[in-house]
């Protein structure tokens, strides 16, 4: 029995408002652009037609204020088995709220990361497979993701930032990430990112982190870490993660 392929949208609302979108005139075979009938704009990886003819309108409430970096974002599926992700709560429809609050990231943050309760056996396998593949060790890459998303498959930020690792559609499209929710790819790409990192700063994990963060290009242009407030407790974060992950406590 054939299964029905899995199609996926970002109706793009507040909530990538402002954010770069290099993927968004992508070529055939890759992500194209539509607007339904109620003006939402949506991303898919599929034809428009075939989108059209498989998925309904989405009807939602007005946008209510996002609160700063404690916005949510509301993930529903459709009739046709479509699943969507909105800023705008849907109405009439059962749906899950996706918190996007970093606690890592933020500077203001009331978590003590010297005693937050680790979680050790998440993703056991999937972590140990992408670190013994990718030569990174296993303790850094549960940090990574602790950090990122706490533990959270369908974790998605306000620039677009999606799954356990937080891949932006562009690194996701480079490892060849056809689902960033399904654990397995996208820890696999997430590390074999990380790894990229590490081999270019020499096994320094402080500037690998925070090219993970911020960006290879703003690490360049600071010829260390940048002097940005979210990416410095950033590092500094995931470091003690780091660090109490290796321990066991």
């Amino acid at each position: 029995m054939l299964r029905r392929p899995s199609l996926r949208f970002l109706p793009v609302l507040a909530l990538l408002a402002g954010c770069a979108l290099p993927w968004a005139t992508a070529s055939a075979g890759g992500i194209v652009k539509w607007v339904d009938a109620n003006g939402v704009t949506h991303y898919s990886n599929v034809p428009s037609d075939r989108v059209r003819a498989s998925a309904t309108p989405v009807a939602t409430a007005p946008s209510a204020p996002t609160g700063g970096s404690r916005a949510s974002v509301f993930k529903f599926r459709d009739a046709h088995g479509v699943t969507h992700y909105t800023d705008r709560r849907p109405l009439n429809r059962r749906y899950t709220v996706i918190n996007v609050y970093c606690p890592a990231c933020d500077p203001r943050s009331p978590v003590n990361w010297d005693r937050t309760r680790l979680n050790p056996t998440a993703y056991d396998k999937e972590i140990a497979a992408a670190a013994e593949r990718w030569q990174v060790d296993p303790a850094l890459v549960r940090a990574v993701i602790h950090a990122e998303s706490a533990f959270r498959p369908d974790a998605l930020s306000r620039k677009g930032a999606q799954g356990l690792m937080q891949l932006m559609p562009g690194t996701a499209d480079m490892y060849g990430v056809s689902d960033p929710f399904d654990a397995a790819q996208n820890i696999d790409a997430g590390v074999q990112h990380l790894a990229g990192l590490l081999e270019r700063y020499n096994g320094d994990v402080k500037l690998a982190t925070a090219a993970y963060n911020a960006g290879e290009g703003a690490v360049k242009r600071w010829g260390g870490i940048p002097p940005y407030e979210e990416t410095q407790v950033y590092v500094q974060r995931v470091g003690v993660l780091h660090r109490r992950y290796q321990a066991g406590s």
